[in-house]
This record gives structure tokens, C-alpha cells and sequence, in this order.
């Protein structure tokens, strides 16, 4: 089956030849190409019975390449089971208006920032409010950007737990229903984010771009306040570590894995895409390889924008002594935190001993190192 490297080999000295490129994007698109390749260098291994060589090419451990993000994502999920309660989950998912993309594409380090911060605040008010839960959650937030089909489309997905810390030190837990109305997230969500919006107009917008104009500016939030913004929840996991599991498929996901991609070839790629509008039937699109390209980069994050935060509870400051004491209070076992070896994740997720000669079944060991090609 093609993959997203056979894609960018390709076609990707084409592409940068005939359109423009940020230097984010051009890092993601040799990165990918060059992932498990020769021009990366290997580390080789001999088994000590029979002989047999393996050489392993390294990993380009670029966060947008399909390739390296399944040992990232198992050491993430081993990193956050340990802050795990004993609690149901709510998976929530904010999304803003689509005629307001244009704006965030074009301004995605400030507007993805501002994204996370009415998310967190509506969160953090909302539960602080005596009427909801009147308590301090501790949830993570993870930024998407992705349609299905690969149109941008930013939204947050967080992971909250059903009940918070109150100001006394005491656990209060939430109803197996979310206990905020999704109405009132969305209304206080688009609230908090159109205000910050607007009273950054001038940083965001002054001076440049098709909103320099402060009349289509201010008509263009006028037509967000009167539509009603989606905010939707998923019902409870049914275990606290089912949860991470979940999460984790979130948290190191990309705008499309390599299994998706059926056909690459005469410069067209076909890949299948689920339709949410159509009873999430699983469907088929084919467009040129070059727009391939252009949407897969549309989701190149800034570089060094953080897309995983965690808040209140899990808010880094003093997290070990709230964690500990928030298991205490909702019967959640207390342990050591035990980190696992990059070994012990690989052999988890390949189901067998790497250490081991495929062969014949004995301990291999290291021989030699390739340098890489460009080195």
C-alpha cells in the first residue's frame, strides 16, 4: 500500500519547485521522506547463533510523520497513567463557526493559543460555578485541525474527568451525565473567544490582511454571535484506562495515516474518508497529488506550538501533591511511578522480545552503526 513518504518522494521536489513553502513545512516534507531510509543511517545487529544480520534504518521522529508517532504515543499513555483517578471520564469537543477559518489559518501560533485559552477558561469557570460542581478540574486538551477529508478544521477535544477539588480540600463528584449543559459551554465558549477576538483586533489584523477593515471586521463577528457554536460530549469511558488508550489515539494522531491511503499513482492519490454528515459512512476521494500535498501541510503546526496541555489539576505546579491527594479521596491506588524503557514499549507493541533473532529465536547483539548519507 502507498504511504505519505511515497507521496512526498514523488512528488515533493515538484512541489516545492512550484509553490511556496513555509520552513516548518519543508522540515515535515524531507523528514517524512527520508523516515527508515539510508539517509537516515541504521544500527545493525548480528544474531550470536545462526549469523543473521538485521539492519534497523532510524526513525525521523518528526511529529507529523505517520511513521513515528506509535512509540511517542505508548510512551505519552505510560507517562499519563499514573495521574489517572477513579473516576468516570467525558470526552468534550469544542469547534468554532467554518467562516471563521480562513482568520485562524492565517493566524494559527496567536489564534490556536487564544483557542486554548477559552477553552480552559470556560471549563475552569463553568466548574467553579456552585451551580455546576463548584469545584477545580483537572483536565488535558489536545488541538486538531483536521477534516476527515483534510479541509481545515480546528477543534479542541478535552479529557474531563467527573468531578473536581473543591477550595476545602474535599472531592465532589459530578452526575453520570456531564454535569454542564452543553448549551451553556458553547454560549460561554464562543463568548470568551469572540471578546478575546475582537479586543486583539488590532494585534491580530491591524494594518494587514483582508481584516484590516474594521467594518467587515466587526460584520464578520456579528455573524459568529449569531450562530450557535458546537460544543458536543461523548458519554463516560467505561475504565480509567481506557481513557488514555483513547487519548492517546487523540494526542499523537496526524490529518491522515498511512492505512487510509489506497492508490498513489499518474499524480492522483485515492484515500478513504468517513462522512460524519452521512450516517459516518466509510467513502472514497481521489484528488492530485499535489493537493495532496497542500492539505496534508495545512496541518503543519507552528514550530515548537505545544498541541497537548493539561490544566487545573494537571496544571504542572504542585500536580504530584493535588494527584496524590485526589486519589486518596476517591478510593484510586497509590503507586510508585514506574517509567517503562523505550524495550519494553517496543516489545509491548510489537507482541514479542526485539532483542531476539527472527530466525532463529537467541539474543542478537549490536555490530555496527551506518552513518547517515547526509552526515
Amino acid at each position: 500500500m502507498p504511504e505519505v513518504q511515497d507521496i512526498f518522494q514523488a512528488y515533493g521536489d515538484e512541489y516545492r519547485r512550484t509553490h511556496g513553502i513555509s520552513y516548518a513545512q519543508g522540515k515535515v516534507m524531507s523528514d517524512i521522506a527520508k523516515c527508515r531510509t539510508a539517509e537516515l543511517g541504521a544500527h545493525i545487529d548480528e544474531c550470536e547463533s545462526c549469523g543473521s544480520v538485521e539492519i534497523s534504518y532510524n526513525s525521523c521522529r518528526n511529529r507529523h510523520c505517520p511513521k513515528c508517532q506509535v512509540l511517542a504515543k505508548e510512551r505519552w499513555i505510560d507517562d499519563q497513567k499514573h495521574n489517572l483517578l477513579n473516576v468516570p471520564y467525558f470526552h468534550v469537543v469544542f469547534t468554532v463557526p467554518d467562516i471563521l477559518r480562513p482568520i485562524i489559518f492565517q493566524n494559527q501560533s496567536k489564534l490556536y493559543r487564544l483557542l486554548f485559552r477559552s477553552v480552559a477558561e470556560t471549563l475552569q469557570e463553568l466548574a467553579m460555578d456552585k451551580k455546576f460542581l463548584g469545584a477545580t478540574l483537572g483536565f488535558t486538551s489536545v488541538l486538531h485541525t483536521w477534516g476527515q477529508n483534510l479541509s481545515f478544521h480546528p477543534h479542541i477535544h478535552c479529557i474531563v474527568p467527573a468531578g473536581g477539588l473543591t477550595q476545602l480540600g474535599s472531592w465532589v463528584s459530578s452526575s453520570k451525565k456531564f454535569f454542564i449543559p452543553v448549551k451553556v459551554l458553547s454560549r460561554k465558549f464562543k463568548g470568551k473567544f469572540l471578546h478575546y477576538l475582537n479586543s486583539h483586533n488590532l494585534e491580530f489584523f491591524g494594518g494587514q490582511g483582508h481584516f484590516a477593515d474594521t467594518l467587515r471586521f466587526q460584520n464578520l463577528l456579528a455573524s459568529c454571535y449569531c450562530k450557535e457554536w458546537v460544543v458536543y460530549c461523548k458519554p463516560t469511558f467505561k475504565s480509567a484506562g481506557a481513557v488514555v488508550e483513547y487519548l492517546g489515539r487523540y494526542t499523537h494522531r496526524i490529518a491522515i495515516s498511512n492505512n487510509r491511503i489506497l492508490n498513489a499513482a499518474n499524480g492522483q492519490v485515492t484515500f478513504k474518508w468517513r462522512d460524519y454528515r452521512d450516517c459516518n459512512r466509510w467513502k472514497t476521494m481521489t484528488i492530485s497529488a499535489f493537493e495532496f500535498i497542500r492539505r496534508f501541510l495545512m496541518h503543519v503546526l507552528p514550530q515548537g506550538f505545544m498541541k497537548i496541555r493539561h490544566y487545573g489539576l494537571l496544571a504542572n505546579r504542585d500536580k504530584t501533591k493535588r494527584i496524590t491527594r485526589c486519589k486518596r479521596l476517591t478510593n484510586t491506588p497509590v503507586t510508585d511511578k514506574l517509567k517503562a524503557s523505550a524495550l519494553d514499549l517496543l516489545n509491548k507493541m510489537f507482541g514479542r522480545d526485539c532483542t531476539l533473532c527472527q530466525c532463529c529465536g537467541n539474543p542478537r547483539h549490536p555490530v555496527g552503526l551506518s552513518p547517515p548519507l547526509s552526515a
